[in-house]
């Protein structure tokens, strides 16, 4: 049988509910009032609580460096391309913004989860068409509605994707080695679903002049795909006065990373002016008659570094190092 009296008695009761009330009793509330409490708001994820967007701001400005001088080697023009901030949006939000056609391509990143996007706007494959076949980069304006690209067009846009993906690839290697794979291709955005409509994703977008107007390259991640590489971006990113390890650590990195870079040397033997006239003038077997230095000039990207002396070494032409012009280099240790 079950033994329905109370616990306490009365008096009991209320000498318990005497010493709450006066503080000789102490109670535990239920809180952890000593917990460090950050405001989350669980339907909208903050980039703070995550990516560092700072740090993909630095990698886009290389990412452009990188990619001009790939598309100079293509289409032997370097195009004018203008970062924007890295954009934190929802993935329904964006596509609403895009207007088909467009090459749309999806792409894999491994190891990093998932697939992301490039996108990229018929006036950057138009001008880049006509810089490939030696114009001066026109273009002829927006795709009218349900026109596909041509086999030529699109054997730009894997032009263009490959320099993209090499200069991204490099542009990543600081931070972690990242390969690219192209998946597939779309014209209509509507139909490339790398994430759900209410996912959050990272929009990088690179912004190409161009005669007929401005276009745009984008590149879109999904918010998760970068979770797993978070903590790289915050420690990769030089904060502070320097003092930190992690700064330490890239700039020791760095400079081993310049120590392989190669370098042009350019010995100028002297300098002559002529005029418009002479120069149209001259014919082969001319003699130029100028003032010869006491010594020679070299340079590293029109930069002058040493003055020198122009000698043999047994059967090689050779340069004697005199004298450094200006401040030597330093690099950090």
């Amino acid at each position: 049988m079950f033994d329905n009296s109370p616990l306490l008695s009365a008096d009991e009761l209320a000498a318990l509910s005497a010493a709450v009330d006066d503080g000789s009793l102490e109670v535990d509330s239920g809180y952890n009032t000593d917990a460090n409490v950050r405001k989350h708001d669980l339907a909208s994820e903050d980039s703070s609580l995550g990516i560092n967007v700072v740090s993909l701001d630095m990698i886009n400005e290389r990412f452009i460096r990188l990619f001009r001088l790939g598309m100079l080697e293509v289409l032997r023009t370097s195009p004018r391309i203008n970062p924007t901030r890295a954009q934190i949006a929802r993935f329904g939000d964006y596509i609403k913004e895009l207007r088909a056609p467009l090459s749309v391509n999806i792409i894999r990143m491994s190891p990093l989860r998932g697939y992301a996007m490039a996108v990229i706007e018929p006036t950057v494959v138009f001008s880049s068409l006509d810089s490939f076949f030696g114009g001066f980069g026109r273009g002829v304006g927006q795709l009218p509605p349900g026109r596909l690209f041509t086999p030529t067009e699109t054997r730009i846009i894997k032009i263009i994707l490959q320099v993209f993906f090499r200069s991204f690839k490099e542009a990543w290697a600081p931070i972690t080695p990242v390969d690219f794979e192209h998946v597939s291709s779309e014209i209509n955005p509507q139909f490339a679903q790398i994430a759900d409509e209410n996912d959050l994703v990272v929009v990088s977008r690179f912004e190409a002049e161009a005669s007929q107007g401005a276009g745009f390259v984008d590149m879109v991640i999904p918010y998760v795909a970068l979770k797993p590489v978070r903590d790289l971006l915050r420690s990769r990113v030089q904060t502070g006065d320097g003092d930190e390890e992690s700064d330490k650590l890239w700039r020791h990195e760095l400079a081993e990373a310049t120590r392989d870079a190669e370098l042009e040397l350019l010995v100028l033997l002297g300098k002559l002016q002529v005029s418009l006239q002479e120069l149209k003038t001259m014919q082969p077997g001319d003699v130029l008659h100028f003032k010869k230095p006491d010594h020679a000039r070299a340079l590293i990207r029109d930069i002058p570094v040493f003055d020198v002396e122009i000698g043999a070494l047994g059967s090689q032409v050779a340069v004697k190092i005199i004298d450094s012009v200006g401040p030597a280099p330093t690099v950090p240790a």
